[in-house]
């Protein structure tokens, strides 16, 4: 790897996944209630959002962005041979993100097109960040990467500018999901295979069936996921995006039976990874349901958004955690527990539309098991973060998502 001086700063900023994935729980773990409180009238909202439009934001913009930051500020290193960002440009960038919440609340008492500018630059930076470090490490085929990125660099602005102009944000907030729920596609399409091929190797060795290798099949799965994706951005209740998200479902459907998950039942860490992805073709489907007025749009959102986005977030945040603070893969009953309540989240938020006939209060459920989850979460991970790693090891490298 290219040498940089070491970080004699504190821990927290040694590493890419530190700050943003400790950021990221501790946010989820304080956002949720608060909504809930702001939801029930219980706490006055200081921004210039309309409140739905903040609590979508923040889950995709605040939450959202701050994993993939994580990620790929410990991903990138093992792309392109270089040491990581650490230091002060980590926790410069990490204070950037930190005002954009502050900014989206109303603590800075800012304009609107400077909430926007504020809130903004985050993605921009982090797109600089990984470009520098891709072209230095001559890495060019994983440039690709900084498309996704600024697309949902593009998607906050247009958030912000639909409250701006129009009062409340619809394309934005569906396109920002989107662009999430494809990253899952791409990325997770890549590291499921790779990390269930790793374990049944170790496991069951070589001879083992393993995971079918990615293949025209796994593009064509990308590729019609990106136009039901686009679709649904555009006309989530036309026709043709009804379709080609049922199709896009049940071609993703076939595409995560291929990776043998079945096989991978003794590994907690793994069967979360599965598990997560199923809900993208859950989502889809019921999204394409939808479109025919069959199921609502709604449940479809908190499918893709608790179930995927939530579930895969925090399943790779636990795995690159355990893995880069050099503590074996395991899981434990904590963690497990976690990821559990927050399927079940998933589940209980959509259980009130569901079930109209009987008295459910989904909502405050859903929010409750949540917030439990990242309680356990925030319980298991921040001791790890904010220490220097006891011991040290190679970790595990994340596949390219070329």
């Amino acid at each position: 790897m290219t040498s940089r001086p070491a970080c004699t700063g504190p821990a927290l900023f040694s590493y890419g996944f530190r700050p943003f994935f400790g950021g990221a729980s501790i946010f989820a773990l304080i956002v949720v209630p608060v909504w809930l409180l702001i939801w029930e009238g219980s706490l006055e909202f200081q921004g210039h959002f309309p409140i739905v439009d903040w609590h979508i934001h923040e889950m995709i913009f605040g939450y959202g962005s701050a994993v993939l930051a994580g990620f790929l500020f410990t991903a990138v290193p093992n792309w392109t041979g270089r040491m990581p960002i650490k230091g002060w440009p980590l926790a410069l960038l990490f204070f950037v993100w930190i005002l954009g919440r502050l900014a989206l609340w109303g603590a800075l008492a800012a304009a609107p097109l400077v909430v926007l500018a504020v809130d903004g630059i985050f993605l921009l930076l982090v797109a600089a960040m990984i470009a520098r470090e891709v072209i230095a490490g001559k890495n060019w085929r994983n440039l690709k990467v900084l498309v996704p990125v600024l697309l949902l660099a593009a998607g906050n602005v247009l958030y912000h500018l639909e409250v701006l102009l129009v009062g409340s944000s619809d394309y934005g907030r569906r396109l920002g999901i989107a662009l999430l729920v494809f990253l899952i596609m791409l990325i997770g399409g890549r590291i499921i295979p790779s990390f269930t091929r790793n374990w049944l190797a170790k496991e069951r060795g070589k001879e083992a069936p393993m995971p079918v290798a990615f293949a025209r099949f796994d593009g064509l799965c990308l590729a019609v996921g990106a136009m039901a994706m686009i679709g649904w951005v555009l006309a989530p209740e036309a026709s043709v995006s009804g379709l080609l998200l049922l199709l896009a479902g049940v071609l993703h459907v076939a595409r995560l039976t291929r990776w043998r998950g079945h096989a991978v039942l003794a590994s907690p860490l793994l069967v979360m990874l599965h598990l997560a992805y199923f809900f993208v073709p859950i989502g889809l489907m019921v999204s394409g349901f939808a479109a025919f007025g069959l199921m609502e749009q709604v449940a479809a959102v908190h499918l893709l958004g608790i179930g995927a986005v939530g579930g895969m977030t925090v399943a790779v945040m636990m795995r690159a955690s355990l893995g880069h603070t050099a503590r074996p893969l395991v899981a434990g009953w904590v963690l497990s527990i976690g990821f559990v309540l927050l399927l079940l989240a998933a589940l209980a938020r959509i259980a009130g539309n569901a079930l109209p006939l009987v008295e459910f209060d989904g909502v405050h459920l859903s929010g409750g098991l949540w917030t439990l989850s990242f309680a356990l979460l925030c319980l298991r991970l921040l001791p790890w973060l904010l220490r220097a790693n006891s011991a040290r090891r190679k970790p595990n490298s994340a596949p390219s998502p070329s």
